[in-house]
């Protein structure tokens, strides 16, 4: 049967990029000393003379000499960071290279392109396989570059599918590696895919693992079929010519974050470079299709379009006229990056319609202000810096210009004075674009109302006509288009929405988002049971609920006195403790398996400040005065009537954007905040893993806050909302108005699911240990208890396939552990959890691949719930309990050796000699083939032996034994032919065969290997490896000398082969000496 290798998986890559229209060219032959070759030294990363034609070829019109200017300043980038280079190469990429020409005697400033973005297939796209790169001495190799122009634009790391070791997470280190060795590379580069064959994700050039994303639609039209590998989708959905062209250009930025020490005044800057995921590329792509088509514009739009609204039984943009100034609507669940896809919007729409004016409206200064931000760290995407309007006079200003400009305003500013029912108009321009962040809000009607009219004494003295702020919106903008983003999707009533802003141009749900990565599942959790609320607080809940449905002002106005009679109900100080209580308990057992942060919803400022002094009464540890320190904190704002005590909780806007860049630093002390409705909507800190609601919500207000825990953060298996107040039934309402509305996936997944599954997970690992019984291990004192994980690790290894199956199935109830606690029945079982994980523990000490971390070890959030009786002041060395002397010289030696085969437990001391026996021979591997070869055929042998119970453990472990001593007598060969280690590894491949040794002896022998170390270090130069001719000249030369020295005639091929096999091995080595 032939094996699948990575090679093969390179040329069928090849193979689909040729399809594309790309030109395929093998490194060797365009390298330095190959037979075309199109560049001059190893260390040239670009392919010069492609960006020089292609240069003078796009920019026609301007003199070669400015062409060549601007090609130099591209090959001249070279600062000591690595990503402030790519922003560079970006820019001059994305933007042009700026050069001055002189022009009717006067200096002009003009842009030299790089690419034509315009017309894509007029560049050159190159698909280049060994390609290598040398700098400051190290030789790098990448499997595949895409050239764009002669600019390796896309770098391209395979793995085999086939090879269980080779996995995603080690072409991702693969990718990390080179970054380290060949940063001039990554200065060009604006992709890094990642590929096993079968699974492909692609990632920039500061994604860390999480967030290297799968591209899963190969059209835009329709999810690729699970049959077709993730590779080919990627391959012909993301990086076709004129796709990679428009995520290069319109969909790529360098976000920036400003963070200020409050004490040093120092403002740290900190850039992640960010590319859209398919459903943002997409869903941008249609939007800009359909405002085109709403404006009326008759232009085409340079995008492919992505699943139908009509797959879901919505109703679809594209019914709608041509010019009815309504785009649509962006259906994106929280946290999958709806506002990164305005971003890219915006951009690409200021470009597309000739800079038209944009105004982006929230309803909530917090939720504007983030906003905002989002985009003020994107400006060089958008060509403009954003403004926020602060009132209307402000608004009107901005919109006084005829084109251009990005504003920020909240929907308030549209209120009409006192009195009056219309707005007036502060703009007839057609070339306004309306973006309405959470575009569903009651508040987006045109109904007209009648509402009361009182004077001070509160008496009724006439009545007034007032409309919902899309009326008024209208008169401010009549001739605008209107663009509607939301997270949460448009109840089936709702008439406004679609009259204001169209259907729907895109959905993203839960399930595709939580299936994709985007986001992580939330499972929710009540603890009614534990803080009980009086039937008459419930009653009033649900009154209070119908009337804040309705819209009528009088209504609202009479709830008021509900809730301030619930608000006194909810406040009890009696109830406020347990509340507290239960809180730390909670989240105190839930940081001891899954690291991150909490937050918790009051449904006051005064009820929030009561529940602080309560946690702070129990934790007084957790208080800070100090805004930089503490571990628990209040978010909001008061006013001077709420008296001393709210007040001094009070935060300015600055303090916090402090809070929120201290709740999103993982590594930060500051672990639960307290809110009331600041940070429901619009804060994204990925490392939050729990929310405590404490305030009657519903609907669209319950499903915003519940997205909080949602965010991807390493490998955080889900979020978890816990309600004190019966938020149950509202959340029922606001699901089942979900799926109702079109939406896949349950949006939250009760605890007992995770539960269930817990325990489902927990028996696989009991029937693992099935006749073992570790119940004694729970009661043992710590020398016991490290004996006892002793044991059940010898007892796993002597099950088939035991310590794979073993390590998974812990893997997998770890992860269902953490979202079940702190559940009572998850709480009963955690000893026993305890205890396995520490087995799992020990048993990847003993991995063969041990020697690196994998990037789920490091990108951990799961904790493992350590036995307090194992953390003892004395720390207790594992070989020491196991009657193990640790060896002071050699883990050859014969003392050490000996020790081994009088352990007690023959399955661990199997395991341990075969692990470290592995490692000896895998380095010896590394210098010298043959020897290398045959001590792991040995090692092979006699453990296939052991595994077809052919030899027993004791037996098996003497053969082991002696194959120890065997390497130590090699290593001792060396010495006494008075050979160094290369010599000795040519020695060893010509010295293979018996007839050589019989005919020529141990001196002829050893003089050869010395002379061929010598030639073979002559004849070798970067690459040689895999250039034929040079191989080809490199065997003339071996065949020579051993002709010369009498080498028998009929081994001659063989030894030759072996020899350059030798040589490969060790090449860089022998270039480098």
């Amino acid at each position: 049967m032939t094996q699948l290798t990575e090679s093969q998986i390179e040329s069928f890559a090849i193979q689909l990029f040729e399809h594309l229209g790309y030109k395929s060219l093998y490194g060797p032959d365009i390298a330095p000393d190959g037979p075309n070759p199109l560049r001059t030294s190893f260390e040239e990363v670009v392919l010069k003379e492609s960006l020089r034609k292609a240069v003078r070829r796009i920019n026609h019109d301007l003199p070669a000499a400015v062409c060549e200017d601007a090609v130099n300043e591209v090959l001249h980038i070279a600062s000591p960071d690595l990503l402030a280079n790519n922003e560079l190469f970006h820019r001059m990429l994305t933007e042009g290279v700026s050069v001055s020409v002189h022009r009717e005697g006067a200096e002009r400033g003009e842009l030299v392109w790089l690419v034509d973005f315009d017309n894509p297939l007029n560049n050159e796209f190159a698909v280049i396989n060994q390609y290598t790169i040398v700098e400051n001495g190290r030789n790098k190799r990448p499997d595949l570059i895409l050239f764009v122009n002669g600019l390796p634009l896309v770098v391209i790391e395979l793995k085999n599918a086939a090879d269980e070791n080779a996995t995603l997470q080690s072409a991702f280190r693969q990718v990390e590696t080179y970054k380290k060795a060949i940063p001039s590379l990554f200065t060009y580069n604006e992709l890094i895919v990642i590929s096993d064959g079968l699974e492909a994700r692609a990632g920039s050039l500061s994604a860390g693992f999480s967030r290297m994303m799968a591209w899963k639609s190969a059209d835009g039209k329709a999810e690729a079929s699970r049959l077709v590998s993730q590779l080919e989708v990627l391959i012909q959905g993301m990086l076709n010519r004129e796709t990679l062209m428009d995520l290069v250009r319109s969909f790529t930025v360098f976000e920036k974050t400003k963070t200020e020490d409050l004490k040093t005044k120092i403002t740290k800057i900190e850039t992640v470079k960010k590319v859209a995921a398919y459903h943002q590329y997409y869903a941008v792509n249609k939007a800009i299709e359909s405002t085109i088509r709403a404006t009326g514009i008759n232009k085409a739009c340079d995008g492919p379009i992505r699943e139908s609204p009509e797959n879901y039984g919505l109703k679809d943009v594209k019914s709608q006229p041509i010019g009815d100034r309504k785009a649509g609507v962006i259906w994106h669940t929280q946290g999958s990056g709806k506002s990164l896809s305005m971003v890219f919007y915006v951009g690409k729409v200021v470009r597309m319609l000739n800079n038209p004016t944009i105004v982006v409206i929230t309803d909530r200064n917090d939720l504007d202000d983030q906003l905002f931000g989002t985009f003020a760290d994107c400006k060089q995407l958008l060509r403009q810096k954003p403004v926020q309007a602060e009132d209307g006079e402000k608004l009107k200003g901005l919109l006084s210009v005829n084109s251009g400009g990005v504003i920020f305003t909240t929907i308030q500013k549209f209120q009409p004075e006192e009195g009056k029912n219309v707005y007036e108009t502060l703009t007839e321009r057609s070339n306004v674009i309306v973006i309405a962040d959470e575009a569903h809000r009651t508040q987006y009607g045109f109904k007209a109302k009648t509402v009361e009219v009182k004077n001070e004494a509160d008496e009724v003295i006439g009545s007034e006509i007032k409309y919902g702020f899309a009326k008024y919106l209208r008169d401010a903008l009549p001739n605008a288009t209107y663009l509607g983003f939301t997270g949460t999707p448009i109840e089936t009533a709702d008439i406004n929405t679609p009259a204001v802003f169209g259907h729907y141009i895109d959905v993203y749900d839960i399930a595709q988002a939580v299936e994709d990565g985007a986001t992580v599942r939330i499972f929710y959790e009540s603890r009614l049971a534990k803080v009980e609320l009086s039937e008459e607080g419930r009653k009033l809940i649900e009154s209070l609920d119908r009337e804040l449905e309705t819209e009528e002002m009088n209504d609202v106005q009479l709830a008021k006195a509900k809730w301030t009679q619930l608000e006194a109900l909810i406040g009890n100080p009696a109830r406020i403790k347990n509340i507290a209580r239960d809180i730390v308990t909670h989240f105190e057992q839930r940081q001891e398996v899954l690291e991150g942060k909490a937050m918790i919803v009051a449904m006051s400022r005064r009820i929030a400040v009561a529940l602080y002094n309560a946690i702070i009464d129990l934790r007084p540890q957790w208080h800070s005065d100090d805004l930089e320190k503490g571990v628990i904190k209040v978010v909001m704002t008061s006013a001077s009537s709420d008296g001393p005590d709210i007040s001094r909780h009070h935060t300015t806007k600055g303090q916090r954007r402090l809070l929120a860049e201290r709740m999103k630093d993982p590594d930060d002390e500051l672990k639960l905040v307290i809110v009331r409705d600041m940070w429901l909507t619009g804060f994204d800190a990925p490392c939050l893993h729990t929310l405590y609601i404490d305030k009657p919500m519903q609907g669209h207000n319950l499903m915003q806050a519940i997205a909080r825990v949602n965010r991807v953060y390493k490998d955080k298996p889900g979020g978890l909302v816990v309600d004190y107040l019966g938020i149950a039934s509202d959340l029922k309402k606001a699901l089942s108005f979900y799926s109702d509305s079109g939406g896949k996936g349950n949006p939250t997944e009760q605890q007992e699911q995770a539960v269930a599954l817990m325990e489902e997970k927990l028996e696989v690992v009991q029937q693992l240990l099935h006749g073992f019984d570790y119940r004694p291990y729970f009661t043992a004192d710590v020398s016991q208890k490290l004996s006892f994980i002793l044991q059940a690790e010898d007892f796993i290894l002597g099950l088939d396939e035991g310590k794979k199956r073993f390590v998974n199935e812990v893997n997998a109830l770890s992860k269902a552990f953490a979202i079940a606690i702190p559940h009572e029945r998850a709480m009963k079982v955690k000893e026993e959890v305890a205890f396995f994980q520490a087995v799992k523990a020990r048993l990847c000490k003993f991995d063969v691949s041990a020697s690196h971390k994998t990037d789920e070890e490091i990108e951990t959030t799961i904790r493992q719930v350590v036995d307090k009786a194992l953390v003892s002041e004395q720390v207790v060395d594992i070989f020491d309990a196991a009657g193990i002397k640790k060896p002071d010289i050699s883990i050859l030696s014969e003392e050490f050796l000996m020790e081994l085969k009088g352990m007690e437990h023959k399955n661990l001391a199997l395991e341990v000699l075969r692990k470290l026996l592995n490692d000896e021979i895998k380095t010896r591997m590394q210098h010298n083939l043959v020897q290398g070869k045959s001590l792991m055929e040995m090692l092979e042998a006699s453990i296939n032996k052991y595994h077809n119970k052919v030899i027993t453990a004791v037996e098996v472990i003497d053969e082991l034994i002696g194959l120890s001593k065997h390497i130590v007598a090699h290593d001792n060969a060396a010495k006494e032919l008075g050979l160094s280690e290369y010599e000795y590894a040519f020695y060893s491949a010509v010295a293979d065969n018996n007839s050589a040794m019989e005919l020529m002896g141990k001196d002829k022998l050893r003089e050869l290997a010395v002379v061929l170390t010598e030639t073979i270090r002559n004849n070798a130069s970067i690459d040689w490896e895999i250039k034929e001719n040079v191989r080809a000249k490199m065997r003339v030369s071996i065949k020579r000398l051993l002709r010369r020295y009498g080498y028998p005639p009929d081994m001659q091929m063989l030894a030759t082969e072996t020899v350059i096999k030798q040589a490969e091995m060790i090449s860089a080595e022998l270039i480098r000496k």
